[in-house]
This record gives structure tokens, C-alpha cells and sequence, in this order.
């Protein structure tokens, strides 16, 4: 079994492919600066797994803290998950969402391009596909994002293309996936976002609790019968199997 690294472990479909992998045998170096997510996550993923992480908060830009980890471990293989992703956020702070998520996967690859760390999965989004002109969307569909949290996506989509390209020892998985939803069966873990969730799941769950007095509906020009709109899900269990299946295909 590989020893990986997961970037921002403890985030939402982060902390589901960790008991993954925990599950299938593998050993796990978690990362994360808790920007968006719980420390608590950590111990709910021991208490399903019945495993244990090694652990650092740090910041995937910090470029010695990083370079320690992998001095402290022998990583064979990266999950990169840690990025901000609010749309909203992107759209009021793009050189925030510039500056972090793009700054964190150069720091990242040239640590492991350091330590000869070359298979990576990244966890991209459909974002990249904009407004789709046809539905299903097929994975060769035009690319082409309306904010700046898809272009930072796009834009380390390049980045890793260009760095196997160069490189054919590199092995590269990109994942694009759409809207995840649900929870770990156990209900130890799932979405519950720091601060306003941004998406719908985790919103109707804080109403349903009341931590917030009522659900808004936002758009009633849809293309629907109502006027609302309509999302396809995957289940975060489902996400989770993909990454461990994914990170399997890089080796």
C-alpha cells in the first residue's frame, strides 16, 4: 500500500477519500491550515477507520513546512485538495483566489518534483466547463469558466498538463466532477462549512436544525417548470471511491 499525502485533508470530500483510503490499507499524511474546515474532523475519521493520520497544520504555500513533510516521509503519491472554492468569494477576491490556489500548486509540485514525487490526482471541478451547450456534458466539452475560482481551476489544470508534458515520469489525474452531496454512513462526517455554507446541501441542513430561520431561493428564470434551478449530485462516498481509484490509475 502507498503512503499519500492528502492536501487539505479535513475538508469535505477530503476527509471521505481519506477513510477511504484508510480503509483500503493505505498510510495517510494529512495537510491542512483549517481554513474551511475542523480540527474534530481528524478524530471522527480514527473513530470510523480505527486508524490514525499524521498530521500538520501548515499552509500548502509554505514552501519549508512542506518540504519537511516530505523529509519526515517517504510520500509516493499526492491528493491535492487544498484551494479555496467559494464562486461568490472568487468573484468579489479574485487575487485571493489567484494568489492562494494557484500559489499552492506550484509550491506543491515543485516540493514534490524535489523529493521525485511525480503521481498526483488533482481535485479540479466541472466549473471548467462554464455554461455547458449540451447536457450531458462530455469530458472533451469546450472549456471555458465564468469566475475566478473555475479559471484557477483551468489555469492548474495547464499548469499540470504542461509539467507532464515536460516530464512523461509524471503521471497526472485531473478530476472534474459536479455538485457533492450526502455523508459518511457513520453521520461522523460531512459538509458542515465554516461560516455561510455555499452550498445548498449543508444550508438546508442548518435550517433543518435551526441554525438559520429559513431556506432562500435564489433565480426563478430557469429553464424549468417553476423557474428554479436544477442540480445533479454525487454522493460524497461515491467522490471518494473515485479519487482512491484514481490515485491506483497514477501508479
Amino acid at each position: 500500500m502507498d503512503k499519500i499525502l492528502v492536501t487539505g485533508g479535513t475538508g469535505y470530500i477530503a476527509s471521505h477519500t481519506c477513510v477511504e483510503l484508510l480503509q483500503e490499507g493505505h498510510e495517510l499524511v494529512v495537510v491542512d491550515n483549517f481554513s474551511n474546515s475542523k480540527a474534530a474532523v481528524l478524530d471522527r475519521i480514527k473513530r470510523i477507520t480505527g486508524r490514525s493520520v499524521s498530521f500538520y497544520q501548515l499552509d500548502v504555500r509554505d514552501h519549508k513546512a512542506l518540504d519537511d513533510v516530505f523529509n519526515n516521509h517517504g510520500i509516493e503519491a499526492v491528493i491535492h485538495f487544498a484551494g479555496f472554492k467559494a464562486v461568490g468569494e472568487s468573484v468579489a477576491r479574485p487575487l485571493l483566489y489567484y494568489r492562494n490556489n494557484l500559489d499552492a500548486t506550484l509550491t506543491l509540485c515543485e516540493v514534490m518534483q524535489k523529493h521525485h514525487v511525480k503521481r498526483l490526482v488533482f481535485s479540479s471541478s466541472a466549473t471548467v466547463y462554464g455554461i455547458p451547450e449540451t447536457v450531458p456534458i462530455p469530458e472533451n466539452a469546450r472549456l471555458f469558466c465564468t469566475n475566478p475560482y473555475g479559471w484557477t481551476k483551468l489555469m492548474n489544470e495547464q499548469i499540470l498538463t504542461d509539467l507532464a508534458a515536460a516530464d512523461p515520469a509524471w503521471s497526472v489525474v485531473l478530476l472534474r466532477y459536479f455538485n457533492p452531496i450526502g455523508a459518511h454512513p457513520s453521520g461522523l462526517i460531512g459538509e458542515d462549512p465554516a461560516g455561510i455554507p455555499n452550498n445548498l446541501m449543508p444550508y438546508v441542513a442548518q435550517v433543518a436544525v435551526g441554525r438559520r430561520p429559513f431556506l432562500q431561493v435564489f433565480g426563478d428564470d430557469y429553464p424549468t417548470p417553476d423557474g428554479t434551478g436544477v442540480r445533479d449530485y454525487i454522493h460524497v462516498v461515491d467522490l471518494a471511491r473515485g479519487h482512491c481509484r484514481a490515485i491506483d490509475y497514477t501508479a
